[in-house]
């Protein structure tokens, strides 16, 4: 293997942090509305340019290899559009947990995407490189586009949004996962046809911060799972200013200043009961 045919990419998660969601397109995707911001949470992704075939292989046995798997769609649809390369490697160190609303998945997804690109010299236009990110997954084409935004449609419509707030987040994944799809199924929207689009927020002092965080699943997940609304007590009581679900779940935020303060919300909240803490800020 020559230095040129690996490429190294760090996946990063992402927070939703408004997300409301509309009415359900005829193809059962849903019209969303979210601001969503990357954060320094990463999975590693590593592409490589072989013989033949395509093969996807993950460290975290709870997320599927292979076929399964959203960088082996990605690569598939890069390599019909491409023509090539005639193999594929993918390998994916997992940090971002599953079933969390963090994004993993398709994070690293669109890693898969940027490493062909570097990998092959061929690069698709923009409008292009959205459309297959768009059929991969939803959220993927956000990760397409690496910073801040304002994400409408099925999440295939995205605007930059100005942002000029830095923050650190206290992140819990429960030891439990949330599905997407059921957590779609209990919102229970009816179909409809797409909201206005809206013009972006703007994000330049921390009060626009605080007062856009909101998420539409927290109603859908609040009988079943009261576990996220005693969560998101536990980050407020430790000093979070806002604290809200990630995405569709199952992990929480809290939203804090600095790193100093984060770090000791971390501490008191603890990683007992099967549950994991992080601590990320906005990249």
């Amino acid at each position: 293997m020559t230095a040129s045919s690996a490429i190294f990419f760090l996946a990063p998660a992402k927070l939703n942090i408004s997300l409301r969601v509309f009415g359900k397109r005829p193809d059962g995707l849903h019209h969303i509305r979210s601001v969503m911001v990357p954060v320094s949470l990463y999975d590693e992704v590593t592409v490589e340019e072989t013989s033949a075939g395509i093969s996807v292989e993950v460290d975290d046995p709870a997320v599927p290899g292979g076929i399964g798997n959203t960088c082996y769609r990605a690569a598939t649809l890069y390599r019909d559009w491409a023509g090539g390369p005639e193999g594929v490697r993918v390998r994916v160190r997992k940090t971002i947990p599953a079933e969390a609303g963090l994004g993993g998945g398709s994070s690293d997804a669109a890693a898969t995407l940027k490493g062909l690109i570097a990998l092959t010299g061929k690069s698709p236009s923009p409008e292009k490189l959205l459309s297959l990110a768009a059929a991969v997954g939803a959220d993927v084409p956000f990760f397409t586009m690496g910073r801040p935004a304002l994400v409408e449609g099925y999440g295939d419509l995205l605007t930059p949004v100005e942002w000029k707030v830095p923050f650190f987040a206290v992140i819990v994944k429960p030891p439990f996962g949330l599905p997407t799809r059921e957590g779609y199924e209990k919102l229970g929207r009816e179909p409809a046809g797409p909201p206005g689009r809206v013009a972006p927020p703007s994000f330049r002092e921390w009060g626009d911060l605080v007062s856009a965080v909101g998420n539409d699943f927290e109603n859908a997940w609040g009988d079943v799972r009261p576990d996220i609304r005693g969560i998101k007590g536990e980050l407020l009581a430790a000093g979070a200013e806002a604290a809200g679900l990630c995405g569709s779940g199952s992990a929480v935020f809290g939203l804090f200043r600095n790193e100093r303060d984060a770090r000791s919300a971390k501490r008191r909240l603890g990683n007992g009961n099967g549950r994991r803490l992080f601590v990320a800020r906005n990249i």
